[in-house]
């Protein structure tokens, strides 16, 4: 095979050079600290995000409210943390990260310390959303700072620990909360927010430099374009996500909520047109890989439904509470580290990140197909082997998914710019929320229209004559008559079992179609990743091309 020869575009290598340059080359106790910083936010939110989402039940019963009531508390924080997404490129252009960051950590930390000690409804929702918008700040400042701050050849390892902690917040949710709950208590779910959020104040002041007073001259960015595009995603968004339970456009509260955002996002727009913003740079996010990558994320969102909502809910149908659900999903946590460290050394060897992406969507697709053999026999132990299959899996897809985003932003000239880096920030930032809930919503959807579908094809064959189903109930009779008063209310008994044990096959029958869902869903993002197109260079040559203080002249690298 002939030798061939890779001829790079004179603007590819012009980008590849500014960007080599404008990052530091230097490794510093400073950088790394500031990254540690940030990437423990943005753990930190994922856990805070899940945590109060398992507890929510507890959480009710000590306020003592219905179920109706108790959802609002999930949509209060999850809203709030997208109203503040956009709204913090308006704060982190004009401030700096390192001032929103300190503040909104020191807000999440006090009212973290003050949630178990609520005991009223609305006083409860106030400080769910302070809480949802101080930690909301955390990951859109993550991505920025990392790209403007870490040294090239270190940016793979930072994407691999941003992919542990994020990852992992949502694996080790479900048997941290069990601990807490059988050996603590229950308030651990927001004191743990309260002991780690002063850990990434430290990091941040000692990581982050202050940024010099900004110039007042220019244009002034618009509060009110900010604020009327953070209204109208927190308003859809929470409409999106009481959906399922208002009964979508039957609903007044649903279409109250959803045609206010939209409304709200009209305006933005209007204002946009009308006078531009000098912190946004919508037209810079008009790129084909950068709106495939943003499509990418959100379908990914929706893979993570796998350990989220499939695997806990085949285990809630037989009884089992979070600590025994727990063990099952935390096996998808324990390769998370290992496995991030070698994707990270692939990616500095020059592997193309889309192989890795392409690598893990192929092995949860599988994952999920073995899970589909699933039965209400299964007990956690049966999920252990495709658990640690799947954290392979997320694992490498999501840090090869991060790797394409951060190689877009590199090569699309993002780094030219603060105003585009903030920009792109906000955009991948609002895409994970949307993608995340939509991705839930979704399942939880299709997992009821399924189970009533299969309900009523099971119930086809369970009818009065039928000398199956009348065996079946005289059996059951006989089994429970010596607890009932009378045979009478021994056949209404067993009927009643009867009608569970439909039932349970008909949720079990939709949880398996959810897993063949994923199944395919996987595929699909397959066909999306194949579209993207290669970038100029990778890490190892970006990382090459940077240059090591102290190397000596015959160093090769």
């Amino acid at each position: 095979m002939a030798a061939s020869t890779i001829t790079l575009r004179p603007s590819a290598v012009d980008i590849a050079h500014t960007a080599a340059a404008a990052m530091p080359s230097a490794v510093s106790t400073r950088p790394l600290v500031g990254i540690l910083g940030v990437v423990t936010g943005a753990g930190l939110v994922t856990l805070a995000g899940r945590l109060l989402s398992l507890g929510l039940a507890d959480l009710r019963g000590h306020i003592g409210i219905s179920v109706d009531d108790g959802a609002w508390l999930d949509s209060a924080f999850n809203a709030s943390l997208m109203f503040i997404g956009p709204f913090t490129v308006y704060l982190g252009g004009l401030l700096g990260p390192r001032r929103v960051l300190l503040f909104a950590a020191g807000l999440f930390t006090v009212t973290s310390a003050f949630l178990p000690l609520i005991h009223s409804y609305s006083l409860l929702v106030v400080a769910l959303m302070v809480a949802g918008m101080s930690s909301g700040t955390f990951y859109p400042l993550t991505l920025t700072f990392a790209l403007r701050n870490i040294p090239l050849r270190y940016l793979p390892f930072t994407i691999a620990l941003y992919a542990v902690f994020v990852d992992g917040g949502v694996n080790i949710a479900p048997s941290l909360y069990g601990w807490y709950r059988d050996y603590l208590s229950w308030h651990w779910m927001f004191w743990t927010s309260a002991v780690i959020a002063p850990v990434m104040m430290i990091c941040i002041c000692y990581g982050i430099p202050p940024l010099p007073p900004r110039k007042k001259s220019g244009p002034v960015p618009s509060f009110i374009g900010f604020l009327y595009l953070s209204l109208g995603l927190a308003l859809i968004f929470a409409a999106l996500q009481q959906g399922q339970r208002l009964d979508w456009w039957r609903s007044g509260v649903f279409n109250a909520w959803f045609w206010s955002g939209s409304f709200f996002l009209l305006c933005s727009l209007v204002r946009r047109l009308l006078g531009p913003n000098p912190l946004v740079a919508l037209p810079y996010l008009w790129n084909w890989n950068t709106v495939l990558l943003g499509c990418l994320l959100f379908w990914f969102r929706l893979t993570l439904c796998t350990t989220i909502i499939l695997i806990p809910q085949s285990l809630a149908i037989r009884g089992f509470q979070a600590d025994e659900i727990g063990p099952a999903i935390i096996w998808s946590a324990l390769p998370l580290l290992p496995v991030a460290f070698i994707a990270a050394l692939l990616l500095l060897r020059n592997l193309d990140p889309r192989l890795l992406f392409a690598g893990g969507l192929t092995c949860t697709a599988f994952t999920c197909w073995v899970c589909s053999e699933y039965s209400t026999a299964w007990a956690a132990q049966n999920f252990y082997r495709t658990e640690l299959l799947t954290g392979v899996g997320q694992a490498f897809a999501f840090i090869g998914l991060v790797g394409c985003i951060v190689l877009q932003a590199i090569f699309s000239g993002g780094l030219a710019r603060p105003e585009w880096t903030l920009t792109f920030s906000a955009f991948f930032h609002v895409i994970r929320l949307f993608g995340g809930t939509a991705g839930a919503i979704y399942m939880g959807h299709f997992i009821a229209v399924r189970e009533r579908l299969h309900s009523n094809l099971l119930g086809l064959h369970v009818s009065a004559g039928n000398w199956i189903t009348d065996q079946n109930i005289r059996a059951m009779t006989a089994g429970v008559y010596a607890k009932s008063a009378g045979m009478a209310n021994a056949g209404a008994r067993a009927i009643d079992l009867l009608a569970a044990r439909v039932r349970l096959q008909a949720y079990s029958l939709s949880l398996i179609d959810g897993f063949l869902l994923i199944a395919w869903s996987c595929v699909c993002a397959l066909i999306l990743v194949a579209l993207l197109r290669r970038s100029p260079l990778r890490y190892g040559h970006l990382s090459a091309m940077q240059r090591i203080p102290g190397a000596g002249k015959g160093s090769n690298r």
